[in-house]
């Protein structure tokens, strides 16, 4: 069985993010050929004036989601949008003009918040932003998650038994839609 590189973007620089929690929760649930990698997003400010010269940094994370298999996006919600993290690491991959890494790239999207609306409005801004730069996004089931205490449990899992089997129904599709797409 082939095994698929998988970028996963938690859109939170916090160290304590409740989306980074949830992106290893669902790294447990994901089949053993999926083999995730936390890109960095801690990157200079997008500037065009150095699309010839890209910093180091910004080249690193456009390889790593080149050579990806598909993106996976853990976001919170900043301001009923996504994190400037996250939106500047978008934006150099799209730069220079014509070397866009997401265009065709497989992704899925997740995220979780203490609001019980989730991340409902991060994510349709990322869908947004996404699908202009042709990415394929699976749309189905969205998934926006209510942070409330003991969401995961002291292994950093899902504790709620519905819940995690509701995720690992998300995963399922996800990987199938991975698959399907690189194929």
């Amino acid at each position: 069985m082939m095994d698929y590189q998988i970028a996963v973007l938690v859109g939170s620089l916090r160290k304590a993010s409740f989306n980074l929690q949830l992106a290893h929760a669902l790294e447990k649930l994901m089949p053993s050929h999926f083999k995730l990698t936390h890109a960095n997003l801690d990157l200079p400010l997008y500037n065009q004036d150095l699309d010839q010269s890209m910093p180091a940094p910004a080249t690193a994370f456009k390889d790593q989601i080149r050579q990806s298999h598909g993106v996976l996006f853990v976001t919170p919600e900043h301001n009923r949008s996504i994190p400037a993290a996250l939106k500047n690491a978008i934006d150099w991959g799209t730069r220079p003009y014509g070397q866009n890494v997401w265009a065709g790239k497989p992704g899925g999207m997740v995220g979780i918040s203490p609001s019980p609306a989730g991340t409902a409005m991060a994510q349709q801004h990322l869908r947004n932003i996404l699908a202009a730069e042709g990415s394929v996004i699976l749309t189905l089931p969205e998934v926006f998650l209510q942070m409330k205490e003991g969401f995961f449990d002291a292994d950093g899992a899902i504790a709620n038994t519905d819940t995690r089997a509701f995720l690992q129904g998300w995963v399922d599709r996800y990987v199938a839609w991975v698959e399907k797409q690189a194929a």
